[in-house]
């Protein structure tokens, strides 16, 4: 029952179980007193629903011995397995080929353009004697009689196509991946914006999405998914096997500049390998299964689609806190760095003071970080393009704003440095005897310095060379309570900092010129937005650390070299197998060494019985003049070192048992082998073998 009166019936398990149990209950029949009639544990045989299937069967066993199986799944492939149907009156009559057509065309078809499921139920009666072979599910789940096909909307929710539309505007193409009829998936995209009319667009089916994927061998080519996957926008009666095969499609495209981000949703066991193989898998938190969870990245907790656009959102906002903060720290320290290193040089002492740099270093690192990184997110975010995989973190808007600030700053710093005390009438701080109490001077220079960094860091919010940078700022009042509160520090350090701060109290007239030359930074940062960066030329490397035939081979090679799971468990099989027959030859050549200085002087005990002469019988032998062939493929550009050696000369034992490390090398001493060892030795024996 509703918990509110007037509501909805909550539903409890699957949707569309209780779909149908709603069904019931609408009809005025109740499904409670056959329940509590046959009980969970009274059912005799019961086939799942699975993917394969797309349908599940139970069996009952009724009072006179005999058995009945229900039966309900995807109508068109129920009713293909049907041979009767029930009419009005509820009797069997014979359902022919020709009927079964037209159910799908005045039936199935105008209920799934309307975006209902479609679902037969049907039944099959089978007699006690002989009991049927229920193993054989191909001819149990045939001749069934049809009661009825019913539809079942899931409706979708109010802020999906919203939420879609914001996805799509964000520069994310949303895909339907489905299990339903094509008909019913095209109809359900249209209602959340998935799809729309007029637009080049593709909506198929598993079996048509295979077909032009896979060559005349059956194998998947990244070539024929390349020609799909960019206009695909429904895959319906798809299998789990398609899903993973278009997530990896995707990933594996060459077809843009930079490889595509694939997030992925799944509440089904099925839908492991598809959220483990995406860059990001979202599970459903009520709906979802423990596997899916446990392969995905993000769980949703309310299954609902909206909050992966949240996801989206408060992923920008991470990113676009961390350039923030990168952008406000590096202009401070550029400039704290060069004003302190060259005002020590020309002027024997920096002009900022080891007490004063902690205080800078303090509003820097600790209050900066605090207040940039606790900007809330704005749907502005997703009015822009996704940021690519391998864009510099540090973008060329943001250099250009790092060292257009910086070239400010400086030029202020250095002015009041050398000519501060005949622009205020102050005596000169420079070359100062090293007691000397504080100057005016100096403390102009921290005070305008401190001032500087403040309204920068009002500048440091917008890293898109946006205009308006007060937008929203009273939306964040950790960001607000800082700036006012690092300013009225500022007023405490300043006036009464005293000896300890390197501070002389100033006047009005000169806290008002440092307040003054601090706002030149919104001004100046106006004038820094107005300047294109496509003027800057130097600005379009910006961030990026190296070529791209500079990066380590193993970033370079990264995705040439992606293996499949299957093959990196026989490469580590084959890798235990030759590391274990590496060992027993080291070991044999051991023994061997010992037996032969042990019976050094006597005759060799060749007619002793072994494995090893048994080994050695002519069926056995293998003639030493067959190829080799490497068995590990070369997968890598170093593969001349790592490939299968095939020596004349005998490798240490060291070297054999670190196979792994120096690469696999199987070494077969043939040129000594008649020489050396006699044709029943155990060091013959297991040459001949291999």
């Amino acid at each position: 029952p509703p918990d509110k009166e007037g509501g909805l019936p909550k539903q409890v398990g699957n949707k569309t179980e209780c779909g149908l149990l709603g069904l019931v209950l609408d009809v005025k029949r109740d499904y409670q007193p056959i329940r509590n009639q046959i009980p969970e544990e009274k059912l005799y045989k019961v086939y799942t629903f699975n993917s394969v299937r797309k349908s599940m069967s139970t069996v009952i066993k009724l009072p006179d011995g005999s058995f009945r199986m229900y039966s309900k799944g995807a109508s068109e492939i129920v009713l293909k397995k049907c041979s009767h149907i029930l009419n009005e009156i509820g009797e069997p009559r014979v359902f022919r080929p020709r009927d079964k057509d037209e159910m799908v065309k005045k039936v199935i078809e105008p209920m799934a353009c309307d975006g209902l499921r479609t679902i037969c139920v049907a039944y099959r009666d089978f007699p006690s004697d002989p009991e049927p072979n229920w193993d054989d599910e191909n001819n149990i789940l045939s001749d069934l009689t049809a009661i009825c096909i019913v539809g079942i909307e899931d409706p979708v929710r109010p802020e999906v196509p919203d939420a879609i539309q914001k996805c799509q505007r964000a520069g994310i193409t949303v895909r339907m991946v489905t299990g339903d009829n094509i008909n019913t998936a095209r109809a359900i995209a249209i209602k959340c914006g998935i799809i729309h009319p007029g637009e080049d667009f593709l909506c198929i089916d598993g079996k048509e999405f295979n077909r032009r994927i896979r060559n005349e061998k059956g194998e998947v080519e990244q070539e024929r998914i390349d020609k799909v996957w960019p206009k695909l926008r429904v895959l319906a009666r798809s299998s789990p096997t398609d899903k993973h095969t278009l997530v990896k499609g995707i990933i594996d495209s060459t077809m843009a500049d930079q490889r595509q981000v694939v997030a992925v949703t799944g509440d089904g066991t099925n839908d492991g390998p598809a959220l483990k193989k995406a860059d990001v898998g979202f599970a459903m938190g009520i709906a979802g299964t423990d596997v899916a969870k446990e392969a995905s990245d993000i769980i949703l907790t309310d299954d609902n689609f909206s909050s992966i656009v949240k996801a989206v959102m408060w992923g920008r906002n991470v990113y676009d806190s961390i350039s923030k903060f990168l952008q406000f720290q590096l202009t401070v320290n550029v400039v704290a760095v060069i004003v302190a290193f060259t005002g020590a040089c020309i002027t024997q002492d920096s002009p900022l003071k080891a007490v004063q740099m902690l205080w800078v270093n303090l509003i820097m690192d600790t209050f900066a970080s605090l207040a940039l990184a606790t900007e809330p997110p704005t749907e502005s975010l997703l009015k822009r393009r996704p940021y690519g995989r391998n864009k510099p973190l540090i973008s060329s808007t943001m250099t250009k704003n790092i060292l257009g600030h910086g070239v400010y700053q400086l030029i202020i710093i250095f002015t009041l440095l050398f000519v501060g005390e005949k622009i205020f009438d102050i005596d000169s701080g420079r070359n100062a005897p090293l007691h000397s109490p504080p100057s005016e001077h100096y403390t102009i220079i921290f005070n305008t310095f401190v001032m500087m960094q403040l309204f920068n860091e009002i500048n440091a919010r917008k890293i898109h060379g946006e205009r308006n940078v007060f937008d929203g700022i009273f939306r964040n009042p950790i960001f607000c309570s800082i700036v006012f509160g690092t300013f009225a520090i500022q007023i405490v350090i300043v006036q009464f900092g005293g000896k300890p701060f390197s501070c002389q109290p100033l006047d009005l007239e000169k806290w008002m010129w440092c307040v003054f030359l601090g706002l030149g930074e919104l001004v100046w940062g106006q004038v820094i937005a107005s300047i294109p960066n496509s003027n800057l030329r130097f600005l379009r490397r910006a961030g990026q650390l190296t070529q791209k035939d500079e990066l380590p081979e193993e970033d370079a090679n990264e995705e040439n070299e992606e293996i499949d799971h299957a093959e990196r468990e026989l490469r580590r099989g084959q890798i235990l197998w030759f590391r274990g027959l590496n060992r027993i030859q080291t070991q044999i050549r051991v023994v061997n060494a010992f037996r032969s200085s042990l019976y050094e002087g006597l005759e060799k005990p060749d007619s002793r019985t072994s494995i090893h002469n048994f080994m050695t019988h002519p069926e056995f032998r293998i003639d030493d003049s067959t190829p080799s062939i490497p068995l590990i493929d070369d997968m890598d550009d170093d593969s001349a070192r790592r490939r299968t050696k095939y020596s004349s000369q005998p490798s240490s034992p060291n070297k054999n048992n670190n196979a792994i490390d120096s690469g696999i090398n199987l070494t077969i001493d043939i040129s000594k082998s008649a020489a050396s060892s006699s044709p029943a030795s155990p060091l013959h024996s297991l040459e001949t073998s291999l």
